[in-house]
């Protein structure tokens, strides 16, 4: 693997800086910089991803055909480290980067040519609608269930965690259709329209969040949902198969451009604190922790290459995505835990309990605001998408062979 980038690569990149210099507006800076989860306003969101979209760049990884920028191997690799070190939001995952795989691979020529231009564009924005009440980790054991009505299913159910569902205008959800033979063969993959009626959405309020709308999860209610025929993908319980599909997308997305720049944010904070008449930044102990964690994101990084260096021959991430996921999620976590560490009692007052609202100034350095709900928000990462105890069996099995 040649690690050394070509003129036209480095002229990319100045072009990804250009761009990020005329289109992350100081407002939305300012925004980003009281996020904790990566989330600003839904219009600030809208506009950002407008503007990746006139410039050909909201889905990177889309294939040409369906307006996808092109991009080689090194060039995704340069855009997605100048987006984490530029601290620029991320782009919503559920329309372009998981849902519509998904239908490119499995949707009819009517679906691809209704739903994708418009996930491209950024003119509708979409949720996931896997987990459920009381079922963990156990997809397959998913209640919310799709009758089939002649011309159309109706649904009934009830989905959790939904991030961002009180800004989306479509929903892809998992439904049973049926209760014959293993759980797994009974679920289907619908596409609904979140303005349909008989559905519902409740905020959940969680130790790192903020009231309605600015939340990030949130509980679906369906009643009597009805959902056209023509918004199944694929066949009636084959689901099962689609949602492992778009599974490899959810999990295979890189980790370490944002590690290094989470990284580099703490080192920061370092400088502005004191420890006996000295910058922390300056502890032998503190360098050393920070040097550990670095070595280790440098580890993921090489995987990340490895991994991702197979989808220029026209490759899957495949269940390589498990070890990133497991891997990119602890690192977080890490990363979260020694900015709390290094704050102190710096990282008490928060953007939640009301003092960013003052016009007193902030104390403690910059970005202190959001390192505890930033802190608890990476509790759930080793839980969201599969938990990371379930992405070490799919390893052992599909990729260790045990």
């Amino acid at each position: 693997m040649d690690l050394a980038f070509s003129k036209e690569d480095e002229a990319f990149r100045k072009e990804v800086r250009q761009f990020i210099d005329e289109c992350y507006t100081p407002e939305m800076r300012r925004l980003h910089a009281r996020s904790k989860h990566g989330y600003i306003t839904k219009e600030a969101h809208v506009q950002w991803q407008k503007s990746l979209a006139k410039k050909g760049w909201l889905a990177p990884n889309w294939p040409e055909e369906y307006g996808g920028p092109g991009f080689t191997q090194s060039q995704k690799y340069i855009f997605n480290v100048e987006m984490s070190r530029a601290g620029v939001p991320h782009t919503i995952p559920f329309g372009p980067t998981m849902v519509a795989p998904v239908i490119m691979k499995f949707g009819t020529a009517e679906q691809k040519k209704r739903f994708l231009p418009d996930i491209l564009e950024t003119n509708v924005l979409w949720c996931q609608g896997y987990s459920e009440p009381g079922s963990g980790s156990d997809l397959a054991s998913l209640k919310t269930k799709a009758e089939d009505k002649g011309d159309h299913f109706l649904v009934n159910g009830s989905k959790i965690w939904t991030s961002v569902a009180q800004w989306a205008d479509w929903i892809f959800c998992l439904v049973r259709t049926s209760n014959e033979g293993k759980p797994q063969q009974g679920i289907s993959f619908l596409l609904i329209d979140m303005k349909t009626p008989g559905i519902t959405v409740d905020p959940i309020v969680c130790l790192d969040s903020t009231p309605a709308p600015n939340q990030e999860v949130n509980q679906v209610f369906f009643e009597d949902v009805k959902v056209p025929k023509e918004n199944l993908i694929g066949e009636v319980n084959k689901g099962w198969t689609y949602a492992k599909y778009l599974l490899e997308f959810e999990r295979g997305n890189p980790y370490s451009p944002g590690l290094y720049s989470s990284l580099h944010e703490v080192r920061e904070m370092a400088k502005e604190i004191e420890v006996e008449g000295r910058p922390l930044a300056d502890d032998p102990g503190f360098k050393a922790r920070c040097a550990d964690i670095e070595s280790q994101i440098t580890a993921m990084e090489f995987t990340e290459l490895r991994i991702f260096s197979a989808l220029s021959i026209g490759g899957n991430v495949g269940p390589e995505s498990s070890m990133l996921k497991c891997r990119g999620t602890e690192l977080q976590q890490e990363v979260s835990q020694l900015m709390v560490e290094v704050l102190g009692d710096y990282a008490a007052p928060t953007i939640e309990n009301g003092l960013a609202d003052t016009n007193e100034p902030e104390v403690g350095p910059e970005g202190a605001f959001t390192a505890a709900p930033y802190y608890f928000s990476a509790r759930k990462t080793s839980i969201f998408a599969g938990s990371n105890e379930i992405q070490r069996n799919i390893m052992a099995k599909a990729v260790l062979g045990l």
